[in-house]
């Protein structure tokens, strides 16, 4: 056996696997999030395989797959990471056959177990807009200036504080406006934003390009992030980033998430979501004011209208009033 590396894999499974991580990287445009998680599975995959006494990726069969995805039900693996580690094995597998390191592909005959089709909460509009107006002083008007006489009954705004505000104001409004992911929304970069049309340049899975329209609202809420509260956070490092975090830096998806975890318990009966509910939630509200499920599509960049299917649902009453309007016997 050649050179074992870190991995406990032999020198040919471990070449394989780095080719194949810089292939979801460079080729694939994939986010470092997901090679990592892709290039996980397949690791345990190629090491489960190796103790099964496999020393070269043409030796897999499907027997070596099923025995590998049985070990994760019984180490308590949910259904769904178990049927992700399967569409990764799959990719691979016809990755390996498509590049000529393999002969056969296994993982076309692998199946993945059956997922619920489950819904995450959904805002309704009144609960999204009562989310959205429940806002800080700093959106009702402008911190008072230096120069400004200040009373004893005038409380003044800590700036960093004051900032802070007007960018989570700002993100929420995207976000809901949008139904972007919270991946792209921090991705954003300042010339991303077109405010002469209102539209949002956004970089999906894939480094797939679209643009998606936004309303007046998260247009004001935008500029008074960028003019008046980004200065006051900026690092020299902050780059062109749209979004900040308090030191200054591109600011991270924990740090969005819990902003929207925040915002949702100042609603009295809104369910606790973060922004894939906003994101659902934007979806199903556009299908209720009358959008067609294409144009949804285009706006949550799906590849298939099957995936805008699930994070979508009508509603009864408009189901019902599509079946009076459009059925002769109704």
């Amino acid at each position: 056996m050649g050179k074992v590396s870190e991995l406990e894999l032999p020198e040919p499974m471990a070449e394989v696997l780095a080719v194949y991580e810089r292939h979801l990287l460079l080729e694939r445009n994939l986010s470092a999030h997901t090679v990592r998680a892709y290039r996980g599975d397949i690791a345990s995959m190629l090491e489960h395989a190796h103790r099964l006494g496999i020393e070269d990726v043409d030796e897999l069969d499907l027997s070596v797959l099923r025995s590998w995805l049985a070990k994760q039900k019984t180490t308590g693996k949910s259904r769904t990471t178990m049927a992700r580690r399967a569409t990764a094995v799959r990719v691979f597998t016809a990755w390996l056959v498509r590049t000529g390191r393999a002969t056969k592909d296994p993982g076309s005959a692998l199946v993945s177990p059956k997922l619920p089709r489950s819904l995450p909460p959904v805002l309704r509009q009144d609960e999204a807009a009562a989310a959205l107006e429940a806002r800080s002083r700093a959106r009702a008007g402008q911190a008072p200036s230096a120069s400004e006489e200040v009373t004893s009954s005038t409380e003044v705004p800590d700036p960093l504080d004051w900032a802070v505000q007007l960018r989570d104001d700002a993100m929420l409004e995207l976000l809901y406006a949008t139904g972007m992911r919270v991946g792209e929304l921090c991705a954003l970069d300042e010339r991303d934003l077109d405010f002469h049309r209102n539209v949002v340049r956004v970089f999906g899975k894939g480094r797939k390009e679209r643009s998606i329209p936004f309303g007046q609202p998260a247009a004001d809420a935008l500029q008074a992030w960028l003019r008046e509260g980004r200065p006051t956070v900026a690092h020299q490092q902050a780059g062109p980033a749209v979004f900040l975090g308090v030191r200054g830096r591109r600011i991270d998806q924990r740090v969005v998430r819990q902003v929207v975890h925040d915002r949702m318990r100042q609603v009295p009966g809104a369910p606790d979501t973060g922004p894939h509910g906003l994101r659902h939630s934007a979806a199903t509200h556009l299908l209720e004011g009358g959008a067609d499920l294409r144009s949804v599509q285009e706006v949550l960049g799906h590849s298939s209208l099957a995936t805008t299917q699930i994070y979508t649902h009508v509603s009864t009453d408009r189901l019902r009033a599509a079946y009076r309007q459009a059925h002769p016997r109704a």
